[in-house]
Protein backbone atom coordinates (compact mmCIF):
# COMPACT_ATOMS: atom_id res chain seq x y z
CA UNK A 1 0.00 0.00 0.00
CA UNK A 2 2.74 2.43 1.18
CA UNK A 3 4.52 1.39 -2.50
CA UNK A 4 1.93 1.86 -4.56
CA UNK A 5 1.72 5.87 -2.44
CA UNK A 6 5.22 6.33 -2.82
CA UNK A 7 4.89 5.10 -6.76
CA UNK A 8 1.96 7.70 -7.32
CA UNK A 9 3.66 10.62 -6.16
CA UNK A 10 7.19 10.01 -7.69
CA UNK A 11 5.09 9.40 -11.26
CA UNK A 12 3.17 12.83 -10.82
CA UNK A 13 6.49 14.66 -9.35
CA UNK A 14 7.87 13.44 -12.95
CA UNK A 15 5.17 14.10 -14.75
CA UNK A 16 4.66 17.83 -13.34
CA UNK A 17 1.39 16.82 -11.96
CA UNK A 18 0.45 18.40 -8.43
CA UNK A 19 -0.27 15.33 -6.05
CA UNK A 20 -3.46 16.57 -4.94
CA UNK A 21 -4.66 16.90 -8.15
CA UNK A 22 -3.44 13.66 -9.52
CA UNK A 23 -5.29 11.93 -6.03
CA UNK A 24 -8.81 14.39 -6.57
CA UNK A 25 -9.79 13.83 -10.52
CA UNK A 26 -9.59 11.18 -12.24
CA UNK A 27 -7.84 11.22 -15.83
CA UNK A 28 -9.27 12.80 -18.80
CA UNK A 29 -8.25 11.56 -22.76
CA UNK A 30 -9.34 14.12 -24.46
CA UNK A 31 -9.74 12.97 -28.26
CA UNK A 32 -8.99 15.92 -30.72
CA UNK A 33 -7.45 17.02 -34.07
CA UNK A 34 -3.85 17.88 -34.10
CA UNK A 35 -4.70 21.52 -35.81
CA UNK A 36 -7.90 22.61 -33.43
CA UNK A 37 -6.38 25.61 -31.53
CA UNK A 38 -9.56 25.71 -29.29
CA UNK A 39 -9.53 21.83 -28.19
CA UNK A 40 -6.04 22.57 -26.92
CA UNK A 41 -7.22 25.79 -25.36
CA UNK A 42 -9.57 23.56 -23.45
CA UNK A 43 -7.43 21.47 -22.17
CA UNK A 44 -5.00 23.71 -20.99
CA UNK A 45 -8.62 24.63 -18.98
CA UNK A 46 -9.05 21.45 -17.36
CA UNK A 47 -5.41 21.36 -16.44
CA UNK A 48 -5.94 24.83 -14.41
CA UNK A 49 -8.83 23.51 -13.07
CA UNK A 50 -6.70 20.43 -11.41
CA UNK A 51 -7.22 17.83 -13.89
CA UNK A 52 -5.13 15.55 -15.74
CA UNK A 53 -5.38 15.25 -19.48
CA UNK A 54 -4.03 13.01 -22.04
CA UNK A 55 -4.54 14.64 -24.95
CA UNK A 56 -4.99 12.10 -28.52
CA UNK A 57 -4.59 13.75 -31.81
CA UNK A 58 -7.16 11.39 -33.49
CA UNK A 59 -8.26 11.75 -37.75
CA UNK A 60 -12.18 11.52 -36.58
CA UNK A 61 -13.17 13.04 -32.89
CA UNK A 62 -16.36 12.17 -33.94
CA UNK A 63 -15.62 8.22 -33.73
CA UNK A 64 -15.24 8.87 -29.98
CA UNK A 65 -18.35 10.86 -29.90
CA UNK A 66 -20.19 7.72 -30.94
CA UNK A 67 -18.70 5.69 -28.83
CA UNK A 68 -19.02 7.32 -25.95
CA UNK A 69 -22.74 7.52 -26.50
CA UNK A 70 -23.24 11.48 -27.87
CA UNK A 71 -25.50 12.12 -30.86
CA UNK A 72 -23.92 13.72 -33.78
CA UNK A 73 -26.68 16.99 -33.53
CA UNK A 74 -24.30 17.29 -30.31
CA UNK A 75 -21.27 16.95 -31.54
CA UNK A 76 -18.45 19.60 -31.22
CA UNK A 77 -14.86 19.72 -32.23
CA UNK A 78 -13.08 17.41 -29.23
CA UNK A 79 -14.61 14.48 -27.11
CA UNK A 80 -13.33 13.45 -23.82
CA UNK A 81 -13.51 10.77 -22.25
CA UNK A 82 -13.96 10.08 -18.34
CA UNK A 83 -15.08 7.33 -15.68
CA UNK A 84 -17.29 6.03 -18.48
CA UNK A 85 -18.95 9.41 -19.11
CA UNK A 86 -18.66 11.25 -22.47
CA UNK A 87 -17.61 14.88 -22.45
CA UNK A 88 -18.16 16.52 -25.76
CA UNK A 89 -16.75 19.89 -26.89
CA UNK A 90 -16.22 23.38 -24.78
CA UNK A 91 -17.89 21.76 -21.05
CA UNK A 92 -16.78 24.02 -18.07
CA UNK A 93 -14.24 21.73 -15.85
CA UNK A 94 -16.65 22.61 -12.95
CA UNK A 95 -19.86 21.32 -14.67
CA UNK A 96 -17.59 17.99 -15.34
CA UNK A 97 -16.03 17.84 -11.56
CA UNK A 98 -19.76 18.04 -10.52
CA UNK A 99 -20.86 15.00 -12.68
CA UNK A 100 -18.06 12.98 -11.29
CA UNK A 101 -19.91 13.87 -7.65
CA UNK A 102 -23.04 13.12 -8.64
CA UNK A 103 -22.92 9.87 -11.07
CA UNK A 104 -26.21 10.43 -12.59
CA UNK A 105 -26.73 7.62 -14.87
CA UNK A 106 -26.44 9.55 -18.14
CA UNK A 107 -23.72 9.56 -21.17
CA UNK A 108 -22.10 12.71 -19.90
CA UNK A 109 -22.13 16.48 -21.11
CA UNK A 110 -22.39 18.31 -24.17
CA UNK A 111 -21.69 21.64 -25.12
CA UNK A 112 -23.02 21.34 -28.91
CA UNK A 113 -21.22 23.62 -31.08
CA UNK A 114 -17.97 25.93 -30.33
CA UNK A 115 -20.01 29.13 -28.06
CA UNK A 116 -18.07 32.07 -27.89
CA UNK A 117 -17.36 32.01 -24.10
CA UNK A 118 -17.03 28.90 -23.40
CA UNK A 119 -13.66 27.17 -21.89
CA UNK A 120 -11.05 27.41 -24.91
CA UNK A 121 -13.33 29.24 -26.89
CA UNK A 122 -12.54 33.04 -24.90
CA UNK A 123 -12.50 36.14 -26.81
CA UNK A 124 -14.18 39.45 -27.44
CA UNK A 125 -17.60 38.13 -27.69
CA UNK A 126 -19.60 35.78 -24.50
CA UNK A 127 -22.87 34.09 -26.44
CA UNK A 128 -25.34 32.67 -23.66
CA UNK A 129 -24.82 28.18 -23.76
CA UNK A 130 -26.21 25.25 -22.45
CA UNK A 131 -24.20 22.26 -21.06
CA UNK A 132 -26.63 19.17 -21.80
CA UNK A 133 -26.71 16.13 -19.75
CA UNK A 134 -26.89 13.26 -22.07
CA UNK A 135 -28.95 10.70 -21.11
CA UNK A 136 -28.05 6.98 -22.87
CA UNK A 137 -31.39 7.08 -24.69
CA UNK A 138 -29.50 10.46 -26.71
CA UNK A 139 -32.01 12.27 -25.03
CA UNK A 140 -31.16 15.79 -22.83
CA UNK A 141 -31.94 17.98 -20.02
CA UNK A 142 -30.34 21.61 -19.55
CA UNK A 143 -27.73 20.66 -16.66
CA UNK A 144 -26.22 23.87 -16.47
CA UNK A 145 -26.93 27.42 -18.45
CA UNK A 146 -24.61 30.22 -19.01
CA UNK A 147 -24.84 33.93 -19.80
Amino acid sequence: MIRSILARAALAGLLGIPLAASAAFPVIAVYKTAECGCCSEWVNHLKASGFTVTALNVANPSDYRAKGGIPDALGSCHTGMVNGHAIEGHVPASDIKRLLAEKPKAAGLAVPAMPMGSPGMEGHRKDPYDVLLVRSNGSTTVYKHYN
